[in-house]
């Protein structure tokens, strides 16, 4: 069956891996993000379209209801999150975080999730088997030992998100699952593949293929499954 897809922030890194892994021939996918992805180049049997639009801003979202008006959305998949400037470097100092920036991480990492999603809900209202993924993190989880404080709480608040979504859309049998990656080898785009992201970082960070592989089978269940979350580290992990 040709599914239709909606994916944001998906111009780069996982998100891109996500639209060029994901679809099939046949199959229609929204690009949400703020620049063009170079995905549109390609020609595979799959239509790819850009919706330029800027996640900071929630009131932006209908300019993505308007141009989806009435279209069936059988997947949404949010892959939005950003963090603390130097937060992942030895001497990150949360004392040291500005007010704005704290305020920036929140607004973007959950507000906009729950505004872009509900905007989009009769969208996927009119597919018999919708599916809503958010992407976490491992950092969201307990005892991760980050103190990264605004991210890590907007990436623990975004599995609160997930849990009562849930059960909002239950009656609708649309599955909302929420998937925790560990670090990732984004910056190995997707059509390089897997060995030479294991390669670059000596098998410390997760090839964004093994992600886009869960994706596929939560994607690929019937209505009557549903997969509440996903935890993935990198195996060298000990602190996941």
């Amino acid at each position: 069956m040709v599914k239709n897809y909606i994916v944001f922030g998906a111009s780069k890194g996982l998100g891109d891996a996500f639209v060029k892994g994901l679809p099939n021939v046949g199959d229609q996918v929204w690009i949400v993000s703020r620049s063009r992805p170079n995905s549109l180049d390609i020609n595979d049997g799959v239509q790819r379209i850009w919706l330029e639009a800027d996640l900071s801003q929630p009131s932006n979202r209908y300019i993505i209801t308007e141009a989806l008006q009435n279209e069936r959305i059988d997947v949404l998949i949010y892959n939005v999150g950003v963090w603390e400037k130097e937060g992942f470097e030895d001497h990150y100092n949360f004392e040291l975080d500005e007010l704005e920036d704290i305020a920036s991480i929140i607004n973007i990492n959950l507000t906009s999730t729950i505004t872009y999603i509900q905007a989009l809900l009769p969208n996927l209202r009119r597919s018999n088997s919708g599916k809503i993924i958010l992407i976490g993190s491992t950092a969201g989880l307990d005892h991760t030992n980050s103190s990264q404080v605004s991210f890590v709480t907007s990436k623990f608040g975004l599995r609160g998100i997930t849990n009562a979504l849930r059960e909002h859309v239950r009656k609708d049998k649309i599955a909302v699952t929420c998937i925790n990656p560990g670090e990732l080898a984004a910056e190995i785009p997707f059509e390089e593949g897997a060995e030479k992201a294991i390669s670059e970082y000596n098998g410390t960070r997760i090839p964004v293929q093994d992600i886009v592989s869960l994706v596929k089978c939560v994607v690929n269940l019937s209505n009557v499954a549903c997969v509440k979350e996903i935890n993935v580290p990198a195996i060298t992990d000990l602190n996941a």
